[in-house]
């Protein structure tokens, strides 16, 4: 027999079997967020907002596991009861952020940006650096939803070099930019998505 193939129509990944979590018996979805371990407050806050809605979809988050975005991120979807999950370059689970509810070591360096992205049904990309950038690039290489957030309630915009990735779609919130990679991964909106339109 064939080895399925991740990138073709229809192949859910792990990050994508989920939509029997909200529906009940199995797991929930996986959205990874990415963006830099530095970032600027308005970035921080529109993560932390990212994280939340996250949450509230009855998903689950993974990120990097580590500061800036990552955190800020996970912060938001730990205070909605939300589950997060870090994939860590290094080999030591304390260098993961205090949100991270799951700390998986990796001990790959930047190679586990692939692990990131191939974990997630798909991802959200706020700010960042080349990391963040092959985060994006493999996100679509894979197939996966890429959403932007165009700009958080502050109207700090995302940097033209997310933008550019081919099939980078943008948000205009951070609620918008959950909904949209749950319906490009061909799973169910967020519970209220229809009430907050």
């Amino acid at each position: 027999m064939a080895e399925p193939n991740p990138s073709e129509p229809g192949d859910r990944g792990p990050g994508e079997r989920g939509s029997r979590g909200r529906n009940g018996g199995g797991a929930a979805p996986t959205i990874a967020v990415i963006g830099g371990s530095s970032a600027d407050e308005a970035a921080l806050r529109a993560a932390e907002a990212v994280g939340r809605e996250i949450a509230r979809a009855g998903a689950m988050l993974v990120c990097g596991g580590l500061g800036g975005v990552m955190e800020a991120a996970c912060r938001g979807a730990a205070s909605a009861g939300g589950l997060t999950i870090g994939l860590l370059p290094g080999t030591d689970p304390a260098a993961a952020n205090p949100a991270v509810q799951v700390p998986i070591p990796t001990g790959l360096g930047h190679f586990r940006n692939f692990l990131v992205v191939r974990a997630a049904a798909g991802v959200v990309a706020l700010p960042g650096a080349a990391g963040t950038l092959s985060e994006a690039a493999m996100a679509r290489t894979l197939g996966k939803p890429l959403v932007t957030l165009a700009g958080s309630p502050e109207g700090s915009p995302v940097g033209p070099p997310l933008a550019a990735v081919p099939g980078a779609r943008a948000a205009a919130s951070p609620a918008e930019a959950v909904e949209m990679v749950l319906q490009g991964a061909g799973l169910p909106g967020p519970p209220d998505a229809a009430e907050s339109r």
